[in-house]
């Protein structure tokens, strides 16, 4: 049996830019019986953002208001750009009180990355890593494997994900999973919105980035001294990035070897999120263990938010 919840949507970043595809998501989650609060966020546009910075913000602020219920699942509709240029309106006292060991699941990726790193980072708000209304829930054919586990990870205490890639590296450690795209997270290396997380799970995902700048943002993670503090790497799907001539056989798993050899941790590979049309939902914030071997891996997550 289908439970029908309250879920709001947000626009940090961009607007939708595909209105077959914005009614499309409407319709499904409509025809499934949920309830959708501020709908009208999908109909502002400034410049190529959902809104100007302040409306943006109190998307979000709006949480931290005690006279409002708090809806089940407070849903981007999209990423892009333009998360970082809210970060510095955004109430993290209020959405500290109101959203602390709450059963209220945000959720986003890509570009919502900033907004997750900044509440873990100012207000200990633990969201999560997944769909969004555009890209997934709008998508032509949408994915059961991405909903099946979205809806079980959001309704769950704990979860465990499992992955058959085989790892070159023996690991067994625990610690805060944390993480997201890794352009984002890379940009707010020394600013107040990065999380000082010491002995986590740090996962990594990004889309359309040559391996050179996906090493390059690696190294600048690593000569800061934020991956000598992490237990391991745990890297999804970086697709999109064109190999050429020039790089001589230089791709995204010579970047992992030589990451390998100056880090000092393990990385593994083969985690099924990032932009990808069968992705995990991931908390962010949540307590982890990591262990793998030559047959797989298996990630056992626990707590964190969830509706019940």
């Amino acid at each position: 049996m289908t439970v029908h919840r309250t879920i709001e949507l947000i626009a940090p970043s961009g607007y939708p830019h595909d209105s077959e595809i914005l009614h499309r998501a409407l319709q499904r989650l409509h025809a499934q019986g949920h309830r959708l609060e501020g709908v009208e966020v999908t109909r502002r546009r400034y410049q190529r953002f959902a809104g100007t910075d302040g409306e943006r913000a109190a998307d979000l602020n709006r949480l931290a208001d005690p006279s409002r219920k708090l809806p089940d699942v407070v849903l981007a509709v999209r990423g892009g750009y333009g998360a970082v240029r809210v970060l510095h309106g955004l109430d993290y006292e209020g959405l500290q009180r109101r959203l602390t060991d709450q059963p209220v699941a945000l959720v986003g990726h890509s570009d919502f990355t900033a907004i997750q790193l900044a509440l873990l980072a100012r207000a200990g708000v633990k969201t999560f890593g997944g769909p969004m209304l555009m890209s997934d829930f709008g998508a032509e054919e949408v994915s059961e494997f991405t909903m099946h586990h979205f809806w079980s990870a959001l309704t769950n205490p704990t979860m465990t994900v499992t992955g058959k890639t085989p790892q070159a590296q023996t690991v067994d450690v625990s610690g805060m999973l944390w993480g997201g795209n890794l352009a984002v997270l890379t940009s707010l290396i020394g600013t107040p919105y990065m999380p000082p997380v010491q002995g986590g799970i740090l996962f990594l995902e990004d889309v359309n980035e040559q391996p050179f700048r996906v090493e390059r943002m690696l190294y600048q993670l690593h000569l800061s001294g934020i991956l000598a503090q992490q237990q391991a790497v745990v890297l999804g799907d970086f697709s999109g990035g064109k190999s050429y001539d020039y790089d001589n056989g230089y791709d995204l798993h010579a970047v992992v070897e030589q990451m390998r050899s100056v880090i000092g941790i393990p990385i593994v590979t083969g985690l099924q999120f990032g932009h990808v049309h069968n992705m995990l939902t991931l908390p962010v914030g949540a307590d982890a263990h990591l262990v793998a071997d030559p047959h797989g891996f298996t990630l056992t997550l626990s707590g964190y938010p969830h509706l019940g």
